[in-house]
């Protein structure tokens, strides 16, 4: 498997629409308290933006955003979202240095395939500049699968996140919380939210 799942790349290409409207309660839940930790104005990477709803909250609290998706189809809504252009880019692609105050990854990490997951975080490890944040969201349950709608998860438990997190770089923060919280489709489970800043 590579580093992204064509299936799930097909779903959402096809929910474009449907999906970057949805999200009726608006920012991410954890968006707000992690914002608090990064430099006024600092620079943030977004891998998968969906709708642009975190990125427009981020834009409008004046840090420097670039919002990024790997779906073509929703990086055009977040583009009419925002106002602004939208980078396709997919995980694997990203190969900046140094660069980020933070990198932000909501629901969009957990479609990684676990075989590829410590390379792409040793991506965002290396895109971030020293004492930059990193926070993720996972959907959590430990064993990898597809959901009811053909989607792939790597379910995380908190073990695996630790040991995938470890493999990638060195962090001198590294954080770990299982809310229960919601998905697409209305479902409830478990979650696994990680923050890390690296050394």
């Amino acid at each position: 498997m590579s580093e992204f799942d064509t299936q799930t790349l097909a779903f959402y290409t096809a929910e474009a629409p449907v999906y970057t409207s949805s999200r009726p309660d608006g920012i991410s839940r954890h968006l707000t308290g992690f914002l608090e930790r990064l430099p006024i104005g600092g620079s943030i990477l977004e891998l998968g933006c969906g709708g642009g709803i975190d990125a427009a909250h981020m834009i409008a609290r004046g840090f420097a955003v670039e919002p990024t998706d790997g779906v073509p189809e929703i990086a055009k809504q977040a583009e009419a979202r925002l106002g602004m252009p939208v980078r396709v880019m997919r995980f694997e692609e990203l190969a900046d240095t140094g660069k980020y105050d933070a990198v932000v990854a909501n629901a969009a990490l957990l479609h990684v395939p676990r075989e590829s997951l410590a390379a792409i975080l040793a991506k965002v490890w290396c895109a971030l500049k020293s004492g930059g944040w990193h926070m993720a969201s996972y959907k959590g349950g430990g064993a990898e699968g597809r959901d009811a709608h053909g989607r792939y998860y790597n379910y995380l438990s908190r073990a695996d996140a630790e040991a995938y997190y470890r493999a990638a770089g060195e962090w001198d923060v590294l954080e770990f919380e299982e809310p229960i919280g919601g998905g697409y489709f209305g479902e409830v489970g478990p979650w696994l939210k990680v923050s890390a800043r690296k050394a």
